[in-house]
């Protein structure tokens, strides 16, 4: 089944020709970089967002995966923090973002002669609240992997099968879904919560969140890592380190790290 999908993958990519690949670094995108460069050598080509609400280390890390495919790769800056529509944090932020995103990927795509822009959404991305999907369909944006019917699991797996190194790196949604819906967002709050993030997996820590609720972080990791954390790190360092990012207040989420708790949260109160 899953050598199965990886062929209609192939086989959508031969039939494209020329592609331009919407290209985060994360799993997904990469997954998809990979094939596309493998079926369409120097005619696929992988643009990275460059903007706040992207670590620094993310687009090292971008750079890196695609140097080691082979894949062609540009980085252009993208002006979502131009928009109050998106600063402002309704729950369709996500919409404004891949707004800016696609109505810069898709002229750069027509100008240099690419059919096809290409994104990674996956099959379960079509479970969540999403509407960045909507603004990407809006711009004619193809998402194969979903199109496919492949999920968050199998996008590992195949990763995993073609040899790419990175097939468990841990999911790196952007920046600004660290804050409640409503609160604003700012440069420098994305640069704090990216700084805190930062500190934490300079301890060790891999899979987590720095949430940020005005003056408040909240920590979150994997619930079976919670006891570890408390009894094994300092914690008066940290909320020492976290009180000099610009936090007040330190606090570490019981429940454990669960990926789109917000949009959880969001369903829930309009169910």
């Amino acid at each position: 089944m899953l050598i199965e999908k990886l062929e209609q993958l192939q086989t959508i990519f031969r039939q494209m020709d020329r592609a331009l690949i919407a290209y985060s670094g994360g799993i997904d995108s990469t997954l998809v970089a990979k094939i596309a460069f493998d079926m369409l050598g120097n005619r696929a080509l992988a643009v990275t967002a460059v903007s706040p609400s992207l670590l620094p280390e993310d687009l090292e890390d971008a750079r890196i995966q695609a140097l080691s495919i082979g894949i062609a790769h540009e980085e252009v800056q993208t002006q979502e923090m131009a928009n109050p529509n998106y600063t402002s944090n309704p729950v369709n932020r996500c919409y404004f973002c891949k707004s800016e995103l696609h109505d810069t990927l898709k002229p750069l795509a027509i100008e240099r002669g690419y059919s096809y822009v290409v994104d990674g959404v996956n099959a379960d991305d079509l479970k969540d609240y999403r509407p960045g999907i909507q603004a990407a369909k809006e711009r004619g944006a193809r998402s194969p992997l979903a199109e496919v019917g492949v999920t968050k699991l199998e996008v590992r797996q195949l990763a995993k099968e073609l040899g790419l190194p990175w097939w468990d790196k841990p999911a790196q949604p952007c920046l600004s879904s660290r804050f409640p819906y409503g609160e604003e967002i700012t440069v420098w709050k994305l640069q704090r919560v990216g700084r805190a993030e930062r500190y934490l997996r300079q301890l060790g820590l891999k899979n987590l969140r720095v949430r940020s609720e005005g003056d408040t972080a909240r920590i979150e990791l994997p619930a079976e890592e919670i006891k570890e954390f408390v009894l094994g790190v300092d914690l008066s360092g940290i909320v020492a380190m976290f009180q000099e990012f610009g936090f007040v207040y330190v606090t570490l989420d019981l429940e454990g790290y669960r990926s789109g708790k917000l949009n959880q949260l969001l369903l829930t109160v309009n169910s």
